[in-house]
């Protein structure tokens, strides 16, 4: 298997430290995972930033559901991303789309504005998007949106393997695409010969790290 860039998906420090010594080349932090990832408590962001080497990700997502925003939510992630940004978090993860269930492009902006220079990471919203190949040429468009994670719009990186392939195919010199989705240390090289990505993301990507 060529070289691939592997990215933990993680909710504590002990994990964080263990993905780092397992190899791993980034760690996305979140929350209550089970919910597929909120907003991470502001101590445990500064303490993992401080404890590791590897690059650290945060979700910004303050609460479960659909990703479809009102403007007060919208605030509220706001101040999220400015309190990250004041203790050094250089990497973001967001998502919205609108009422029609395709990105929201005017949240997406306002994000962006409020992250930079952070980078930002579209996540799984996409998946649920109406018009997923679409988005992904929006996204590229409109700047500031480093890459997205996916699942092909299916439960799994292995049943949406064929859209991960197209979009890898027609954008993956445009915009890191991500693959993700019960991706582990056991399927990965599997996974890998069906997709041929280049970066792959998963809680138990490198097996259990707890």
């Amino acid at each position: 298997m060529k070289k691939v860039f592997i990215e933990c998906c993680l909710e504590s420090l002990n994990e964080a430290i263990s993905a780092e010594k397992k190899g791993a080349n980034q760690i996305e932090l979140c929350r209550n995972l089970i919910d597929d990832g909120l907003t991470p408590d502001y101590k445990l962001v500064r303490t993992v930033i401080d404890s590791v080497l590897i690059p650290v990700k945060i979700m910004v997502r303050p609460r479960k559901g659909n990703f479809i925003y009102s403007d007060e939510e919208m605030v509220q992630i706001k101040d999220q991303i400015s309190t990250f940004k004041s203790i050094g978090v250089t990497q973001i993860v967001f998502g919205a789309l609108n009422k029609h269930r395709v990105v929201d492009i005017d949240h997406t902006k306002r994000a962006i504005e409020w992250s930079y220079p952070m980078q930002i990471t579209f996540h799984k919203a996409i998946d649920y998007s109406n018009n997923f190949f679409d988005d992904i040429e929006s996204l590229i468009n409109l700047g500031g949106i480093d890459s997205i994670l996916t699942s092909g719009k299916a439960s799994t990186a292995k049943a949406g393997s064929s859209i991960l392939r197209e979009a890898i195919k027609n954008y993956g010199e445009d915009i890191k695409i991500i693959s993700a989705g019960k991706i582990t240390d056991k399927n990965l090289n599997n996974i890998h010969k069906l997709i041929n990505g280049k970066y792959y993301h998963g809680k138990n990507i490198l097996g259990n790290l707890s």
